[in-house]
């Protein structure tokens, strides 16, 4: 059966490698890559939300705004990777039209959580908080 259906898509002069074995094994259904990306958004807004709560406590409140709000991006960012699949996410989000943005968008996320851990800078932090909204609305 295998064989006939090679022969119908076209694959018939090749047997499928040990590499398209795992790719067809590892697949997502279509139920389970929308139930990932409904708990992953969930996850990224909860984040943000939880970020957004914390700016109000003293002294370590904006750090933690960075943080829980940068993690946030990260996990909408990735909860978009069910739903088209991790290659297909990188390739769209580095197409020419879209590289800047991304580049930008990706720096930003890199740069808040270096100015709350290393640098200590609550100001940057935020800073790079708004430029990381805007580069996600861009």
């Amino acid at each position: 059966m295998d064989k006939l259906k090679r022969v119908l898509s076209g694959r018939d002069a090749e047997e499928p490698s040990g590499l398209a074995e795992v790719i067809d094994a590892t697949s997502l259904g279509w139920g389970t890559r929308v139930k990932g990306f409904i708990a992953c958004f969930a996850i990224g807004c909860l984040c943000s939300i939880l970020g957004s709560c914390l700016l109000w406590i003293p002294k370590k409140g904006l750090v933690l705004f960075a943080v829980f709000y940068t993690l946030g991006n990260i996990a909408s960012i990735g909860s978009t990777m069910f739903l088209m699949g991790p290659m297909k996410q990188l390739k769209r989000m580095f197409e020419p039209t879209r590289l800047i943005t991304t580049i930008f968008m990706l720096l930003c996320l890199i740069l808040t959580l270096c100015s709350a851990f290393w640098w200590h800078k609550a100001g940057l932090a935020l800073l790079f908080c708004i430029l990381q909204f805007f580069a996600m609305a861009w």
